[in-house]
Formats: structure tokens, sequence, C-alpha cells
């Protein structure tokens, strides 16, 4: 690249020239921390949400590396299974139906997550079994977890997380 020649990018929706190599490398170190501290940001939530439940957080890590929604911004599918979906992995093809029933959106960040703990309150760990590999070492005791089953699922804000991306 010369010089006089500028190279246009878009940053957040507004393209802008950029006229040499080391401009376009501090773009772009400026758009991998914003996408990294997003993910750390999640992944923050995620943590605290299942402080109660920490195996159910390192599911997240395991399934989808703390991640919601794919590049396009649509809800994360599964890469064996496009029928699960989300940070939790939900399987609609088991689970949109009893979600639907008890008022769980598992294509929303809030409903995946409540969900999952919902799931893992009345079936333990079996419906995460096959990632349990890169998990299994967290294994708790579903029924310890009972006791907080009435307020398990307040309602959860996702403060630092853009939902549109």
């Amino acid at each position: 690249m010369s010089s006089g020649t500028s190279t246009p990018i878009t940053v957040q929706g507004s393209t802008q020239a950029v006229s040499n190599k080391t401009q376009v490398a501090a773009v772009a170190t400026v758009l991998e921390t914003k996408k990294e501290n997003a993910q750390r940001s999640l992944e923050a939530v995620v943590r605290e949400y299942f402080s109660d439940t920490p195996m159910l957080a390192e599911v997240a890590r395991c399934e989808t590396r703390f991640r919601h929604y794919d590049r396009k911004g649509e809800v994360l599918r599964g890469e064996i299974d496009n029928n699960d979906v989300g940070i939790m992995q939900v399987n609609e093809r088991y689970h949109l139906k009893r979600a639907e029933k008890h008022g769980f959106d598992i294509y929303s960040l809030e409903g995946n997550l409540a969900y999952a703990k919902y799931l893992y309150l009345e079936e333990g760990s079996d419906p995460w079994a096959s990632s349990s590999r890169c998990w299994g070492g967290y294994r708790e005791n579903a029924t310890k977890s009972v006791a907080i089953k009435s307020s398990a699922f307040a309602k959860i804000s996702v403060p630092l997380v853009d939902q549109n991306n």
C-alpha cells in the first residue's frame, strides 16, 4: 500500500478512510479489543447468573465459548445439531414446546439461561452429557440446588451485551 492511498473500512456502521498499514492495524486492534471485552462481559453475566450452579457456566464455556449470537447476529446454532440453540445449546427439537409452556424464550439470552437452569434443576446435567468431557470436573448434584428453585428464574439483565450483535 503506498502512502498516498487510503483503504475504506467500516467501524460500527460508518465508513472511514485509513491511509496506512499502521492505522489499519490500530483499528483492527481496537475492534478486537471491543469484541474481547464484550465476550468477557457476557462471560461475567453467565458466571454471575449461574453462581449457585457453576457447572452450568462451564457448560456455556464448553458448548459455545460464552457466545449467544453468531457472526451474522443470529442466535447461535449447534455445529453438530442445528437444533441446539443459544449460549446453552438448548435443543429445540426436545425442549421448545416445554420451554414455551413454562414461559421461557430459548432464543433470547435471558430465556436460554433461565431455561437451562430450569432444565438442570429438573434433569441434572444429562441434557449436556455430550460435552461432559469438557466440563465433567464441575459435575454437581442437582438435588442440592432444589432449595433455590423458587428464586432461580429471577429476571436477569444483560446491560453490557448488545442483543442485536
